[in-house]
């Protein structure tokens, strides 16, 4: 399967350049990152499910967001751990761990650890906006 199609988990047939824009496929498909402080989601505080998308799949509650000045959606975790992949990242000469949607395996960002957040889990995923699509609850 090349990088531009897939199969969806009800085995429908995504060609993601039809369905992406450019700067979406970029990201989701290719592992690119959106500049810092640029994403329409890095301040956001609505209540809502933020999902893939991609796929649209349920990814990060909004109750699990919060500030973490970095310049991307920060979360502490995700919906459910079978809701995303991870990957071991070695590129840019560091150890990172690449998270990626469970559902449609587009790439999502960077999940770190030990930071200092006074969150639940001491863990940041450090999202794409563009990863992202927000359902409002309500």
């Amino acid at each position: 399967m090349s990088e531009s199609n897939a199969r969806t988990a009800d085995g429908e047939e995504v060609h993601w350049q039809d369905v992406l824009s450019p700067e979406e496929f970029a990201v989701l498909r290719q592992g690119g990152t959106e500049r810092p402080f640029t994403g329409e989601y890095v301040d956001t505080t609505t209540v809502g499910m933020y999902q893939c998308r991609a796929c649209g799949a349920d990814l990060f509650p909004s109750d699990t967001k919060f500030a973490s000045h970095c310049g991307w959606p920060s979360f502490y975790a995700p919906l459910a751990e079978d809701r995303v992949r991870y990957i071991k990242d070695s590129s840019l000469g560091m150890d990172r761990i690449e998270v990626r949607c469970a559902n449609c395996d587009s790439h999502l960002g960077h999940v770190f650890s030990g930071e200092g957040y006074d969150t639940p889990t001491d863990q940041r995923y450090c999202i794409n906006s563009i990863s992202l699509r927000l359902n409002e609850e309500g």
